[in-house]
């Protein structure tokens, strides 16, 4: 019997070192592609055939285990998914197997090919012959229009830089339709950042494109679904049943076989960075696998990332890698009038010329009982969840530390807790200081639950236009937490069952609410003097897009407003946003990067370590700073590579101890990103080999984070 040797991609250990395919034996061959599952020690996991092993040696043959088994009738991925994982493992520097299996679903683990055989036959008995694609004949805006023509002619990427309410989605669709109308195999990949944008916009594409194609053909991809449905819309996409996915940052990772269009929708989303493991931007991957695949990309956003909006920038060398589609007016605006029309005011109210202590500003609240009132909606965001961020003793100075964690314990009215945001740590709320006695404990701060409460006592005495009190709701983290609660909660907004929505950065992504009249920014001001670089991006863009959920329907577009209320009504960030001026603030802010050499005009990775004391952490970082810049510079095929990177000294984190762990940073900067890489992949071995150093058992855990978003 012929013996046939496989590299089989398996998900190895964190920190074993064992990046590379590890060789099993079969009685057949398999193609590369093919699922599996193999023995790796004492337990059974799941593998990725990579291709054929080079035979070992006569000694080590017999030590080679066979696999255990494989997926008869579920087809191998394909060489372009390959290559996408390969990239995405060498570029963010992890382990191949780590990567490939977690873009797997994980149900693939616990099946047997007899249980996967019955899977097969129940979604091929469900598979409907699809009608032809139906392309939409309802005008289109002119600036939606021009983007639609450039998509279709031109190769793209494309950056759709449309204001809120332009539109997008509709591009997003009519290109979508394009591209499945010209191959009965064309899959169209969909992403948003957040899984609660999901069911939105799934209902939007089944509405349009169900009748034609078949409600199977329209899959959700996400990890907020259960293991089967997860694993069924995972084959219904790698058969290529499904012919348009939508999903989360997990879905870019998908077996598409057929991929011809890469929508990445509110691009500039810090969501689509994974923080944990494999630490990909599924963004940047979505650009890559559109190279790969031969896919048009199309990345939208009214306020996109500086990284894109630099990219799509025309330099005096030629156009940018981005071709630029602007859509600056609002639906329902008319072609050649002033952009700035269908868009809300935005109004600064100087919190410095208020009483101290005011939650509300007098003619905010005046203007929130008005759209009340006239049976309008207000959204008022306050990006900070609990009653109170602290809880305090004036007398001994005792805070709510949390004893875990560098941080304080929120405080929680609801449910009388003290709860720490990084641990989960809980306690009851003490009935007198845990340190002098004193009964009178008091708050610092203001969080959703206190916004919440606080209004219901301020409006009262305001009714709805039937006569009935005002309606106040809240969505949070801590409100959704069930399973269906902020389906629930957006419902009741979309129904009108709300009057003032109170919530965090949660309420101001994507969602289309028709009777919102009003937004407000309760409390915008700690981003302005952030040490994070990316501060003042992030809340020009939740402030965009807060304002954006304003006067989205044409009927009341002018009477829409958006009001800040900040202790620095004159920053320049506030007069951009007044004055609805992204191109304005990316330009001012790009300049100073240029001048700080700081991205998109430098390359950036994080070193972290998490360890038993501070100081270990920082003591690992060091010595493999020491460590790498000695041997690297003495190899010469590394020493030019070496010699553009900027070595910065290792650093606790903003949060330094979280769950008892001290956690350290070390960043490398250079300006050319092939050196950054190389230099990251030749250190691998000598951080695996201090890793193993009785000097440093203290250390926990380390990770590198290629192209960093939090520092």
């Amino acid at each position: 019997m012929t013996t046939h040797w496989l590299a089989v991609a398996v998900p190895t250990p964190a920190h074993s070192g064992l990046g590379e395919p590890l060789t099993y034996r079969a009685e057949a061959p398999l193609p590369p592609g093919s699922i599996v599952r193999v023995p790796l020690g004492a337990r059974e996991v799941l593998g990725v055939v990579w291709g054929e092993a080079a035979a070992p040696e006569p000694a080590l043959a017999a030590q080679v285990r066979p696999i255990a088994g494989s997926f008869d009738g579920l087809a191998p991925l394909g060489d372009d998914w390959r290559q996408l994982i390969a990239f995405t493992a060498r570029y963010y520097q992890r382990a191949l197997g780590e990567v490939a299996l977690a873009a797997l679903p994980p149900q693939l683990r616990t099946l047997s090919g007899t249980q996967m055989a019955r899977r097969l036959k129940r979604q091929r008995d469900a598979a409907l012959d699809a009608a032809a694609v139906a392309i939409e004949n309802e005008a289109l805006t002119a600036d939606q229009a021009r983007a639609v023509a450039r998509i279709e002619q031109e190769a793209g990427p494309f950056l759709l830089f449309g204001t809120t309410g332009s539109g997008k989605t509709e591009v997003y669709m009519r290109a979508a339709a394009r591209v499945l109308a010209a191959g009965p195999d064309a899959q169209v990949l969909v992403l948003v950042p957040e899984i609660n944008l999901t069911p939105q916009l799934l209902a939007r594409f089944a509405a349009r494109f169900g009748a034609g194609l078949g409600d199977s053909a329209v899959v959700a991809l996400h990890s907020g679904l259960t293991p089967a449905q997860r694993l069924a819309a995972w084959l219904a996409a790698h058969s290529g049943r499904a012919r348009i996915v939508l999903g989360t940052r997990v879905a870019v990772l998908a077996s598409l076989p057929g991929l011809r269009l890469i929508v990445v929708d509110e691009e500039h989303d810090p969501s689509y960075k994974q923080q944990e493991g494999a630490r990909y931007s599924a963004r940047d991957l979505a650009l890559y696998r559109g190279k790969l695949s031969g896919a048009k990309v199309i990345l939208g956003s009214a306020t996109p990332s500086l990284e894109s909006w630099h990219a799509s920038t025309p330099s005096p060398d030629g156009p940018g890698r981005y071709q630029r589609l602007a859509m600056p007016r609002r639906v329902g605006t008319a072609e050649g009038a002033d952009p700035l029309a269908g868009l809300p005011r935005v109004r600064r109210v100087d919190m410095s010329r208020q009483p101290k202590g005011t939650l509300i500003a007098p003619p905010l609240l005046a203007a929130i009982g008005e759209r009340v009132a006239r049976g309008e909606q207000t959204l008022l965001l306050l990006n900070r969840r609990g009653w109170a961020p602290v809880l305090h003793c004036a007398d001994c100075g005792w805070k709510s530390e949390c004893p875990h964690c560098s941080a304080y314990r929120v405080f929680h009215k609801i449910d009388r807790t003290l709860r720490c945001h990084h641990c989960g740590f809980t306690q009851r709320v003490p009935r007198a200081c845990p340190d002098c006695g004193n009964l009178d404990i008091g708050t610092l701060g203001r969080g959703t639950e206190q916004l919440e409460e606080r209004l219901g006592e301020l409006l009262a005495e305001v009714c709805r236009p039937d006569g009935t009190p005002a309606r106040i709701a809240r969505i949070d983290a801590d409100s959704t937490r069930g399973k269906g609660q902020l389906e629930a909660s957006l419902a009741q907004v979309h129904a009108g069952a709300v009057d003032v929505l109170v919530g965090t950065q949660m309420i101001a992504k994507g969602h289309d609410f028709r009777r919102v009249t009003l937004v407000a920014a309760i409390n915008p001001d700690a981003a302005l003097f952030s040490s994070d670089f990316r501060a003042p991006e992030r809340l020009f863009a939740l402030l965009m897009q807060s304002a954006g959920r304003a006067g989205r329907d044409a009927a009341q577009s002018a009477a829409s407003e958006m009001w800040v209320q900040t202790q620095h009504a004159q920053h320049p960030l506030f007069a951009a946003l007044k004055a609805h001026d992204y191109p304005g603030f990316a330009a001012a802010q790009l300049a100073e990067r240029a001048q700080a050499g700081l991205p998109p005009f430098t390359h950036l990775a994080l070193l972290r370590a998490d360890a038993r004391s501070q100081d270990a952490a920082q003591g690992f970082l060091a010595a493999f700073a020491q460590l790498a810049q000695q041997r690297l510079a003495a190899d010469p095929a590394l020493a030019d590579a070496l010699a553009p990177i900027s070595w910065y000294p290792a650093v606790p984190l903003p949060v330094q101890r979280v769950a008892g762990i001290e956690r350290a940073q070390m960043l490398l900067e250079s300006p050319a990103r092939g050196a950054l890489q190389r230099v990251l992949a030749a250190g691998q071995p000598l951080l695996h080999a201090l890793r193993a150093d009785p000097a440093h058992r203290a250390i926990v855990r380390w990770a590198i984070d290629v192209d960093p978003l939090a520092m």
